[in-house]
């Protein structure tokens, strides 16, 4: 049977029965239309024709709730979303069927999550009653040595970047877990263990593949589209779907030097930490864990990574040894790839995960303070920082959307449960915990938040208009929502 066929029948025979969650508005499952939501949450109907002839022009799979394989393929990361149920997942198996989806979308004004690697925080990779556009199938890789640039398909995940690259000591800013997707770690801005020396993920793009509201593929870089591939770097998928991305590569030794030095929480510890951030080596990262042990202890875990020279990497490791009596030390050389997958078990999928995040421009005793009070509490969030600085900020604010070039810091602070009945209340510290944390943060990293229209706005600060104006070309209704979304104003 050929492809195109296959997709047919699948559909048919999906559409041949009663659909859970999205039937016919009477019930009648041989009726002519399903029930949707559209962009602005209004009930639509979608003509089951219309979705016949959807699967005639797509060489991927469509899904409808009936079908086998709808479950799988509506899977996301944060299992604190699983509960929602697109009525459609278009699960693509190249550039012309992401713009084929976007096109069938936006003719309806049908509401449209993307899904990438699935790991959206907030839950924006799926939605009720819309079309997820799934990009799972584009994993594809290119390596140019010679040129040190790797091309990535929209759906890769961060370890296909790593796997390309470091086996030719090449390397380019990923971020903390393996299986996050490439393309909504970089439209963010991308923080990683090596965005210090190499730059943020989006300092490092040197081009991208981007589907319109129009559903038009356009090529965004500093020669083509100038002013797209100005807001995709930071301004999330405001814009439309990456299918493609180009990263610059850099020298880089996968045996890095570092490791873990553990201690026992305080105020004095955490000022110390943040003077030490302040004042290493682009090459030196140190980012800590805060958490309560088993035991009930509130320790601080420091994760140390130098990636360049090993005997300054030592100095670095030493340096960090220094800052109060470690309760263990685990530090040498150890291949990078260790650590960047060492949290992917522990980060997996079907967890439940709530964030709130801030970014600091560095640590002050207010802060610690504020940090040890509610992390001696019953049951507290955890916590961590991501170590920034370095050459990103030597980048102009306006340089591109992402604006933050000030912040040293980052402040999570995190909910990890296997058990939903918990999550209320931990998610009511956590909340309460950010709260006095808020008035010191200088924005916030748009890839982790819950976000409001105001604070969308402050967090762009004087990047904000320009990124409406790019919003009311390329995406005038709004068809791209699911993000810290820009609001177009035509």
């Amino acid at each position: 049977m050929k492809r195109r066929t296959f997709c047919q029948s699948t559909l048919a025979a999906g559409l041949a029965v009663a659909v859970p969650g999205c039937n016919s508005r009477s019930g009648n499952p041989a009726a002519a239309t399903i029930a949707a939501l559209s962009t602005d949450g209004a009930e639509i109907e979608i003509e089951k024709a219309a979705l016949g002839e959807l699967a005639g022009e797509f060489a991927g799979q469509l899904f409808m709730p009936a079908d086998n394989g709808y479950e799988a393929a509506k899977k996301i990361w944060n299992g604190m979303f699983d509960h929602k149920r697109p009525a459609l997942v278009a699960q693509c198996a190249n550039a012309g069927d992401v713009a084929t989806a976007v096109r069938f979308a936006s003719e309806r004004n049908l509401l449209v999550a993307v899904k990438g690697g699935g790991h959206s925080l907030p839950g924006k990779s799926t939605c009720d009653g819309g079309l997820m556009i799934d990009l799972s199938l584009l994993r594809g890789t290119d390596i140019d040595v010679d040129a040190r640039t790797l091309r990535v398909d929209g759906g890769a995940l961060l370890g296909h970047i790593d796997n390309a690259s470091h086996p030719h000591n090449l390397g380019t800013t990923t971020g903390i877990v393996s299986h996050t997707g490439a393309g909504g770690f970089t439209l963010g801005g991308g923080y990683g263990r090596t965005d210090r020396f190499m730059g943020l993920a989006v300092d490092n793009l040197l081009a991208a593949n981007v589907v319109t509201a129009s559903g038009d593929i356009i090529r965004a870089s500093d020669e083509s589209d100038s002013e797209l591939f100005w807001a995709i770097r930071g301004g999330g998928g405001n814009f439309g779907i990456a299918t493609e991305f180009v990263y610059k590569l850099h020298p880089f030794n996968p045996v890095v030097y570092g490791g873990t030095v553990l201690f026992e929480l305080s105020e004095q510890v955490l000022n110390l930490y943040g003077e030490l951030a302040a004042e290493l080596p682009n090459e030196a990262n140190i980012e800590p864990q805060i958490y309560v042990a088993e035991d009930g202890a509130r320790l601080m875990e420091i994760q140390v990574v130098h990636s360049g020279d090993h005997a300054e990497g030592a100095r670095v490791a030493d340096a960090v040894t220094k800052l109060a009596k470690p309760l263990a030390v685990d530090l040498g050389p150890f291949e990078y790839k260790v650590m960047q997958t060492g949290g992917d078990v522990f980060m997996g999928h079907g967890r439940q995960y709530y964030l709130k995040s801030g970014l600091l421009t560095g640590i002050t005793p207010d802060i610690s303070k504020i940090i040890v009070d509610h992390m001696s509490r019953d049951n507290p969030p955890s916590s961590w920082f991501q170590h920034l600085g370095g050459v990103p900020a030597q980048v102009a604010p306006d340089a591109m959307a992402y604006s933050h070039r000030n912040a040293l810091l980052n402040l999570g602070i995190m909910i990890i449960s296997d058990d939903p009945a918990t999550m209320d209340g931990a998610i009511a510290k956590a909340r309460a915990f950010y709260k006095d944390i808020e008035p010191h943060r200088v924005g916030f990293y748009t890839n982790l938040n819950e976000d409001s229209d105001a604070k969308t706005h402050s967090n762009y600060g004087g990047n904000y208009d320009r990124l409406v104006a790019a919003k009311n070309k390329y995406d005038p209704t709004n068809l791209f929502r699911l993000n810290a979304n820009i609001k177009p104003t035509v």
